[in-house]
């Protein structure tokens, strides 16, 4: 296992490709903070790698501070080796030109600045 011994956090990973990375390093050894939202489906997520023996936590997406995970990963597991800032939104799918102002904004602080 690659990641033994690691811990890694994962900004937005409730569900998609953030999930299954999650997932991955798990799968390579790694004990994992996700930072998300929780819903049924991420706690699915949970339960399947938990029930491989590895050790995986959530931690409440509040208003992009990852400071509050990064403490939860620390007092949990002693520190954090790795940060994966992957935060996006696709909530609304439509053509460019028809995306409105407030909308365009929104979405690039969230995927674009969000990492930042």
């Amino acid at each position: 296992m690659k990641l033994e011994n690691k811990v890694v956090l994962v900004n937005g990973a409730s569900s998609g490709i953030r999930n299954e990375i999650a997932r991955l390093f798990a799968k390579e050894g790694a004990s994992v903070v996700i930072v998300a939202e929780k819903d049924e489906k991420l706690e699915d997520g949970i339960n399947q790698i938990e029930g491989k023996g590895k050790k995986i936590i959530t931690v409440p997406a509040e208003d992009g501070d990852i400071q509050d995970a990064i403490n939860v990963a620390v007092i949990e597991f002693g520190k954090v080796d790795i940060i994966l800032s992957c935060a996006g939104i696709a909530d609304i799918i439509t053509p460019v030109l028809d995306i409105g102002e407030g909308i365009w904004e929104i979405d690039l602080s969230v995927d674009l600045t969000g990492a930042i």
